[in-house]
């Protein structure tokens, strides 16, 4: 008998300990860290398709949380790399930096970022768009100027894009951010799909801050797109293949900024 007692409570315990496993790691996931993979180029060359990094939900505070005040948590700052659900699709996430606080004048002037009129240091962004692509009027200078009996285009993006948003919150030639809203910018300027296309991102919508690179993996900027059995089994085959080869080990832990 009481061997069999022995085993039951044996059993007990490795189900109780697997319970409260899973338990910290929802917790976990919920509530402090979250992982996510870089899937286009609109963040290089700070961040790269194929990185894989961790999210820190703890950083900005869960809205009207009780413990609030008690927790060390603090606003978005300009500059900050945030991961948000996508306003026009919420079951996508996007990773952009925040540029335009709450309340703040924007504007961009032959791609110069100037924040209540003065010129914005961006020592992380690049542009490297490929000769003879196109730049439409919103990527180096925003609001864009009307033009009469002029029609914009925009190619990128997933069709949900209203050019032509901004026009209420524009002001004496400056785009005003709203209370509770933040404007954000991929540091690939010339290859990001932005608030200069699709508008604000709510605060509600942030997740958190982007924390770490735990690892990356050398990957087709285009692999997102290729969803098909057949491209999934590829994909399985070419990480088992190439594992060590395509890793770069130099990403491996590297704090974002």
């Amino acid at each position: 008998m009481s061997e069999l007692t022995y085993k039951k409570s044996t059993l007990r315990e490795y189900f109780e300990s697997l319970v409260i496993t899973v338990i910290l790691a929802l917790f976990g996931t919920t509530f402090i860290v979250q992982a996510f993979k870089i899937p286009t180029p609109s963040m290089e060359d700070n961040l790269l398709v194929g990185d894989h990094l961790l999210v820190n939900k703890f950083a900005f505070g869960s809205k009207g949380f009780v413990l609030d005040g008690l927790m060390p948590f603090r606003d978005i700052h300009r500059g900050d790399v945030i991961v948000f659900r996508f306003p026009k699709d919420l079951t996508k996430h996007y990773v952009k930096r925040a540029i335009g606080l709450p309340g703040d004048r924007l504007k961009v002037v032959d791609k110069q970022v100037l924040v209540n009129g003065e010129p914005l240091n961006e020592t992380y962004k690049i542009h490297k768009s490929a000769p003879g692509s196109y730049a439409d009027a919103f990527r180096d200078s925003f609001p864009p100027k009307p033009h009469p009996n002029t029609t914009y285009r925009y190619s990128g993006g997933n069709g949900d894009e209203n050019p032509y948003w901004y026009e209420e919150f524009t002001k004496d030639g400056e785009l005003v951010v709203p209370e509770g809203h933040y404007f954000a910018m991929g540091d690939n300027r010339d290859n990001s799909s932005d608030s200069r296309y699709w508008g604000f991102v709510p605060r509600d919508l942030i997740v958190g801050k982007a924390l770490i690179i735990y690892w990356s993996y050398e990957t087709d900027s285009d692999e997102y797109r290729r969803t098909a059995v057949e491209d999934r089994i590829q994909q399985v085959t070419d990480l088992f293949t190439n594992f060590f080869r395509k890793t770069r080990w130099s990403r491996t832990f590297k704090i974002i900024r």
